[in-house]
């Protein structure tokens, strides 16, 4: 009867964890897909790189990396050079 009841709670227990792995997957990948509707322009200061501009104008607890690679993708830019003077659009999310 022991056998019985300890292979139930680990399946149970086990089943368990896989529900709450996929609900915080699906909830991150929820937060990670916003749209992005419309951009600000912004214009390249000396000193500017894109991860400190996408950590300053990206929403609060984004994927830096990701927001660089939005800003690349959006202004075609290769290998993240930049210039100062430089006018690029920054995407903004819609939660």
């Amino acid at each position: 009867m022991t056998l019985i009841t300890s292979a139930r709670f680990r399946a149970l227990s086990i089943i368990s964890i896989t529900v709450i792995v996929v609900l915080l997957f699906l909830s991150s990948a929820v937060q990670a897909t916003g749209q992005v509707t419309e951009t600000t322009n912004y214009r390249i200061k000396p000193g500017d790189s894109l991860w400190g501009i996408a950590q300053i104008h990206g929403p609060d607890n984004a994927d830096t990396r990701r927001i660089v690679a939005a800003i690349e993708k959006l202004n075609q830019i290769d290998g993240g050079r930049i210039q100062a003077g430089q006018v690029i659009e920054i995407p903004v999310s819609s939660s």
